[in-house]
């Protein structure tokens, strides 16, 4: 209609107003359709190939049937292969043995074979996706981990297994196996249990023996067994008693002596690391004069095996009281001898320890000498009295029916006066005189200066241990009361400013070695302000040093990987002008299943192929897999459509092409005089 009846144009040409016209009319048509927000919608449409994973074990067993040339010529056969199924598949490539990798990893230095851990992250990783092959190389030998028969059941695809290694069996004798306990405490006797297994041995004769494996790399050796091999498929199990006669961690190699023609040494020898704990405490009964209680003390706690138990007299005292971890003082101190030197020196060092009160006991100087127990009165006089369990004791738990049956024990003989517990302390049992439950305690445990004491207020325990006894047959409450006691009494509180800690005490070799470290300010709360540094040392006096990392509030460091031995660590931090060091040891043990069992399991693969639809092949007919996968009629491209739906507003295109319209008019109507 604009330019309909315009002259202006159509004197300077005859199609200028039809241009013109279009232009408009166009522009006018686009922004009225865009009003009315049409939709485009597209179909897209995506091709994926089909996954094919190819699993390389990279254990020692593999490189321990290879030579040199054969590894080389494996690597290159492996990578064409790799090459040849890219052209038509989606290649994932793994590495597995120590643990899983992505990626082919020709080393083959990995200790332990695990062929369960790849299933089951093939199977994590891809049952959502298109996988269509697992292509596994391995010598069917698996160390770790589960029977892979059984960890692969959820996979739905078939595995081609590629049979590496050697099935025939060769002269050998080896270790197979060594039961031990982890922890063995000093002075015991351990036992270890050894699986000796022998192959086309049949006739010859060996020995088992185990050394003890010092520091500077010499073997004491402790004990040793000989046995005859009957048979060419020999098993024989050996079970060696071994003494447990130093703390801390012990190093013993068990071997098995070599047979003549043997194909390899390697598994003849296995390294074992046992935890000695010296858990023993020294416990000093100290007496004012000879007394039935001292023999019932020691027979109970003595039945503890991680307690020693020596009893002296006050006036002949022949031992440094400071060789004690725990002293119990029977009548002490006494109207004769008030012990100052040694309950000066108990203080001094902090020894926890246990009053018994007697008649000879010298209550106002026991008052003195610690403020758990206050008793005042005349030990010449006494009262029979019974012990009452209090319900409100909570530092330790004691079997239910002890409450019932210790107040009809024969009574016990407490001083004549007037006693009472501290408010920071606990009563455990009141005294009972006659009919007449009283609240004057009978054993009370407090702490003073940081040392824990314990105070029975009564003579004749030896008639606790008989009547139990006479009434039981045993010495069952007696002892659990004793124990408890002594067991409380002994236990150490840790008060250091600075911990650190290893998270175990023996590690395997393939194993990072982690630290954990804690700082304490005065009020005991967790800082990480000044730095903190560790230094390890091996047992050739080689040092390692680390700087810890700050966590939150404390301290962390991975150490990394070590050789196999033994170590000792010290840590150290200066913290207000002042030097704090915490220090520790900790082993690392060798892992040597790749050489007790060298002989492929192909049987294995076969069955594993044959669960899942594959087949084996073997390295020299590994360029027939592109074939075989590409008869498999299962395994296809996956086609993925897309619908999409947008509003046309949306497209940029359009945009272009408004400007470019209107961009024409202006430009005609300007060029020829129209504006």
């Amino acid at each position: 209609m604009m330019y309909y009846g315009n002259k202006t144009f159509r004197e300077k040409s005859a199609w200028l107003n039809w241009l013109l016209g279009f232009a408009r009319v166009a522009t006018v048509t686009f922004l009225s359709l865009l009003l009315l927000s049409p939709l485009l919608k597209s179909l897209v449409t995506e091709t994926k190939k089909p996954i094919v994973v190819v699993a390389q074990d990279n254990s020692e067993s593999i490189m321990s049937a290879m030579t040199s040339e054969d590894s080389t010529r494996y690597r290159e056969q492996l990578t064409d292969l790799e090459t040849q199924l890219g052209e038509q598949y989606d290649i994932k490539t793994y590495s597995f043995g120590d643990k899983v990798r992505e990626g082919f990893d020709f080393t083959f230095k990995d200790k332990v074979s695990n062929t369960s851990e790849l299933l089951n992250d093939l199977y994590e990783t891809y049952s959502n996706q298109n996988l269509g092959a697992i292509v596994l190389a391995t010598d069917g030998i698996y160390n770790q981990g589960s029977n892979p028969m059984y960890a692969g059941t959820k996979l739905s695809v078939p595995v081609y297994a590629v049979a590496l290694g050697d099935t025939v069996a060769k002269r050998d004798i080896s270790i197979k196996k060594i039961y031990h306990n982890r922890i063995a405490y000093l002075g015991d006797k351990f036992s270890i249990q050894v699986d000796v297994a022998a192959r086309n041995c049949a006739g010859s004769r060996s020995r088992v023996r185990v050394y003890k494996v010092v520091d500077d790399g010499d073997n004491i050796k402790l004990k040793e067994e000989s046995f005859k091999i009957k048979n060419n498929d020999f098993f024989t199990t050996k079970e060696i008693i071994l003494s447990a006669n130093s703390s801390g961690v012990q190093r013993y190699r068990v071997s098995v002596s070599s047979v003549k023609d043997e194909v390899t040494r390697r598994n003849n020898y296995k390294d074992i690391f046992i935890d000695v704990l010296d858990a023993r405490q020294k416990i000093l009964v100290l007496a004012d004069a000879p007394h039935p209680d001292l023999s019932a003390i020691k027979q109970t706690v003595s039945k503890n095996k991680n307690y020693e138990v020596d009893i002296a007299y006050a006036g002949k005292l022949k031992e440094r009281i400071s060789g004690y971890d725990f002293v119990i003082l029977h009548q002490l101190p006494s109207t004769r001898n008030r012990a100052t030197d040694i309950i000066k020196e108990l203080d001094s060092r902090k020894t926890p320890r246990l009053y018994i009160i007697g008649s000879q006991t010298d209550l106002s100087e026991l008052s003195k000498v610690q403020g758990v127990f206050t008793g005042s009165g005349n030990t010449r006089n006494t009262n029979d009295v019974a012990g009452t369990i209090a319900s409100d004791f909570n530092l330790f738990t004691l079997n239910e029916n002890i409450a019932n049956e210790l107040p009809k024990f024969a009574p016990l003989v407490a001083p004549f006066g007037e006693f009472s517990a501290s408010a920071e302390s606990q009563v455990l049992l009141y005294q009972k005189i006659g009919s007449v439950e009283t609240k004057y305690p009978l054993l009370t445990f407090g702490e003073e200066r940081d040392i824990k004491i314990g105070v029975l207020a009564g003579e004749g325990i030896w008639k606790w241990r008989i009547f139990d006894y006479l009434q039981h047959q045993n010495h069952d409450i007696f002892d659990e009361v004793m124990s408890k006691t002594v067991q409380y009494l002994t236990v150490k509180e840790d008060k250091r400013k600075f911990r650190t800690s290893v998270s175990k005490n023996i590690f395997d070799e393939n194993e990072a070695i982690y630290f954990d470290a804690e700082l304490y300010n005065q009020s005991y709360e967790l800082i990480n302000e000044p730095d903190a540094s560790l230094t390890i040392t091996d047992s050739k006096g080689k040092d390692y040093n680390f700087t810890f990392s700050k966590t939150n509030r404390a301290y962390s460091l991975n150490a990394g990987y070590f050789p196999v031995g033994n170590y000792k660590y010290k840590a150290r931090i200066t913290t207000q002008g002042k030097e704090l060091i915490s220090r520790g040891k900790f082993s690392v043990q060798p892992i040597e299943l790749e050489s007790y069992e060298t002989t492929a399991d192909h049987r294995l693969l076969r069955l594993l192929s044959e669960q899942y639809g594959g087949q084996v092949v073997y390295p020299d007919s590994i360029t027939a897999l592109p074939r075989i996968l590409n008869a498999k009629a299962d395994i296809q491209p996956v086609l993925y459509s897309t619908s999409k739906t947008r509003s046309i507003i949306n497209l940029k295109w359009i945009f272009w092409v408004l400007m470019g319209l209107l961009g024409v008019e202006w430009f005609f109507r300007k060029f020829y005089g129209g504006y």
